[in-house]
């Protein structure tokens, strides 16, 4: 018992570190990101200046050439003109020169702070990277330390593997979390920001170049609004796909893979035999769901095909589905599962109680099936009352 109380207090304390640590790790990656968007602000006003300068810079160094050969010419023929000329041009000559040695030292100023700005952006880009990287490895220690391996345990025999399969999973979960973390900022949440700042000028262009300017940004606005509602859309849709609790598995299926044909240059043929307005569990439509949809991502990632097949039939008492490419294959043998996309099939298949395989060689494509069988009970559609 005294052995039990020593280790949970270890735990506990190891859980308190790595938190404080995360904490910590997460604050320094805070502070380079807002460092790094406020020098990138700067940045792009510093090159505005640049170039302001720069027009400047020919336009003095226009107007003093003109001086010069004004006070060259009125040094040459003095007796022409009078005092108050000569002194005119010579203190207009001066002024354009030392005009034009000022702006020439401002533009060496902001190149310099702009080529400081550049080197500086690029360091707070490697310590965002790698901080990220920490957080995540620290967040899987932490959930490992705190999470309940016991189910996992009575899965597998070897305390390696338990090991192994518990780190895995908790990987694969925060992966999942940062991918959809990421696709929020880099999409809806950048989309939004450039709409809140077009939206404030609005008002500046109407002022300066009309109602029919104006307008044009408005137009503007309502186009990036509808772009990032489709991709708020997608972002939920690939989460939880809403018409898999409406329809059912088959058109659910149909139309994520013709969205995918329009999103990508792959030509995706889809096919159904059996009885498709057949229901399952929703545990098992979202299980072989997920299976399809890991399976045809992985090849439009990694296999570069040109066409993919998925044919499914359905069943009261199995299903079957096929998933081939054209791609540029792989050999299974060789250990490509470090992508975590082929064990996770895998393991989804054997929670369902189903058998998967893969067929692929180099440079012959990929063949996925799986079969799954079930009682009638799983079925629920209307053929089956």
């Amino acid at each position: 018992m005294s052995t039990k109380l020593s280790l949970d207090e270890i735990i506990d304390q190891m859980l308190s570190t790595v938190g404080d640590s995360k904490e910590q790790i997460f604050e320094i990656s805070e502070k380079s990101r807002k460092e790094y968007e406020s020098l990138q602000k700067e940045l792009n006003e510093v090159r505005d200046n640049v170039s302001s300068v720069i027009d400047k810079t020919e336009r003095t160094e226009m107007q003093a050439r003109f001086a010069r050969n004004r006070l060259a010419e009125v040094s040459r023929h003095f007796k022409d003109y009078t005092n108050e000329d000569v002194k005119k041009a010579y203190e207009r000559a001066n002024e354009l020169q030392v005009n034009l040695a000022v702006l020439e030292q401002e533009e060496k100023q902001l190149r310099e702070r702009r080529d400081t700005i550049e080197r500086r952006l690029l360091q707070l880009e490697g310590t965002m990277e790698r901080a990220e990287a920490l957080v995540s490895q620290v967040t899987v220690v932490y959930n490992f330390l705190a999470g309940d391996l016991k189910e996992v345990g009575e899965m597998v025999e070897d305390a390696k593997e338990k090991q192994q399969f518990g780190l895995k999973i908790i990987e694969a979960q925060e992966e999942e979390r940062k991918r959809v973390a990421r696709e929020i900022h880099d999409g809806p949440a950048q989309m939004i920001a450039n709409v809140l700042l077009r939206s404030e000028l609005v008002e500046r262009v109407k002022s300066e170049q009309g109602m029919d300017k104006a307008l044009e940004e408005i137009q503007d606005l309502r186009t990036m609004i509808k772009s990032s509602l489709a991709e708020v859309r997608r972002i939920i849709y690939d989460l939880r796909p809403m018409a898999l609790d409406d329809l059912g598995l088959v058109p659910t299926l149909n139309k994520y893979l013709s969205n995918l044909e329009e999103e990508t240059n792959m030509n995706v043929r889809f096919s159904s035999l059996g009885q498709s307005d057949i229901r399952l569990s929703p545990n098992l439509e979202v299980g072989l769901f997920r299976i399809v949809q890991e399976a045809v991502q992985n090849a439009y990632k990694h296999a570069e095909p040109t066409d993919v097949q998925v044919k499914i039939e359905l069943k009261h008492s199995y299903v079957s589905i096929v998933i081939k490419d054209d791609g540029k294959g792989f050999d299974p043998s060789a250990g490509n599962e470090n992508s975590f996309g082929l064990m996770g099939m895998r393991e989804r298949i054997n929670a369902l109680g189903g058998k998967l395989t893969i067929d692929s060689a180099p440079g012959k494509g990929t063949v996925i099936m799986l079969h799954l069988t079930f009682d009638g009970s799983a079925g629920q559609g209307s053929d089956s009352a």
